[in-house]
């Protein structure tokens, strides 16, 4: 063997091990956002439901200040950048099944991210600026359970693509 076959054969080594770490990284984030909406859809909404108006509005309003830190934002937001880097990664060398799979990811997680813009942050928004406690719970809850969760489905419909992805990955 030449030194340029040996070479040749470590760099693709450390692109395969590349390519599988992001898509890994991909995974694991977005398995992280799964997780914090399908908590939110089987307890916290649940949970924040039998409170009273007040106490309703007063604890999102807390949630939603609480939730803006950067441990989150890494996750939600580094979620489609990896996402993005994983399938520019496989975009050469890699079965395209797999490059398939991190494109559905990739749409199911601008979804989240789209329904979360348009959606949930305008009526967190109007939480934040409420005065009546019954009147922001009733122009609040039901609309923003619901889109949350469409946010849980979507987003562990991108977790088992990448998942599966991972799976097929060389």
């Amino acid at each position: 063997m030449t030194t340029r076959t040996a070479i040749g054969r470590t760099e693709v080594a450390g692109m395969s091990t590349l390519r599988t770490a992001v898509l890994f990284a991909a995974t694991l984030t977005t398995g992280l956002s799964a997780g914090l909406f399908y908590s939110y859809a089987c307890s916290v909404m649940p949970g924040l439901a039998r409170l009273d108006d007040r106490g309703f509005v007063e604890a999102m309003q807390r949630i939603n200040v609480a939730i803006l830190n950067g441990w989150f934002m890494l996750s939600f937001l580094g979620s489609l950048v990896l996402i993005l880097a994983a399938g520019a990664l496989h975009l050469r060398g890699a079965d395209r099944g797999v490059l398939l799979w991190i494109g559905v990811a990739a749409v199911c997680y601008i979804a989240v991210l789209a329904i979360t813009a348009v959606v949930n942050v305008p009526l967190n928004d109007r939480l934040a600026a409420a005065t009546s406690p019954e009147a922001a719970r009733a122009a609040f809850e039901t609309t923003w359970v619901r889109w949350n969760t469409v946010r849980a489905l979507t987003s562990t419909a991108a977790l088992a693509s990448l998942a599966w992805a991972l799976h097929r990955a060389p």
